[in-house]
């Protein structure tokens, strides 16, 4: 599997082999699913509380006595069938997190790389060395990459590198990060991964098992 080379203004100075071991593996859709599934349940703050019978405040003592008013009998004027009353099976604060192992994890990165590469939506750019933050650099990058507007670009780097993290940041439907950090959601939400050489390098020292 190849892909082409970039230079910081956009020409295609070459094509790069990339690792068959994470661009050209097996895909398994039941590993991207769990770990895309992990992800998302993970994300999820779980304080969602409504108020029970026992929560709300009032309704210490019995609205009317029991018989003889012709109406229904009633309690409390918190009863759930009551206006302001409590609220009957609501939620409350649990635990959403969800764990999967780091083998099926790996395969799930593998497979989520692999796609990409198929479907050519990875571009390599040489190692970016900037004095200044400045976005027109990359938008015009990614411009003569020929990557349509507002496309989701994954920006990976070998490490948090100030001046390229600033010219991203700003741009429309741009997320950079660290070669180390990526996971299959980070991949399968991306239209586009640019990475550079270095990060090339280090996405095989670090997942290449």
């Amino acid at each position: 599997m190849e892909a082409k080379v970039y230079s910081i203004d956009g020409k295609s100075t070459r094509t790069i082999t990339l690792p068959d071991n994470l661009f050209n593996a097996e895909v398994s859709e039941t590993a991207l699913y769990e770990a895309v599934r992990e992800y998302l349940a993970n994300q999820r703050q779980g304080t969602a509380k409504t108020k029970t019978r026992g929560d709300v405040s009032g309704g210490g003592k019995k609205p009317w006595k029991q018989k003889g008013t012709g109406r229904a009998r009633a309690g409390s004027i918190r009863s759930p069938l009551w206006v302001g009353g409590g609220t009957t099976f609501g939620p409350t604060p649990r635990d959403y997190s969800y764990r999967i192992n780091k083998r099926v994890k790996r395969t799930a990165l593998k497979s989520a790389l692999t796609l990409k590469a198929k479907e050519e939506k990875i571009m390599v750019i040489e190692d970016v060395n900037i004095d200044t933050p400045k976005t027109k650099t990359f938008n015009d990058l990614t411009k003569k990459m020929n990557m349509k507007k507002g496309a989701k670009k994954l920006i990976i780097a070998d490490k948090y590198l100030v001046n390229l993290y600033k010219s991203v940041k700003n741009m429309d439907g741009a997320y950079p990060v660290m070669a180390h950090e990526i996971n299959p959601y980070f991949v399968m939400n991306a239209d586009y991964l640019i990475i550079t050489e270095s990060g090339l390098k280090k996405l095989g020292e670090v997942f290449n098992i």
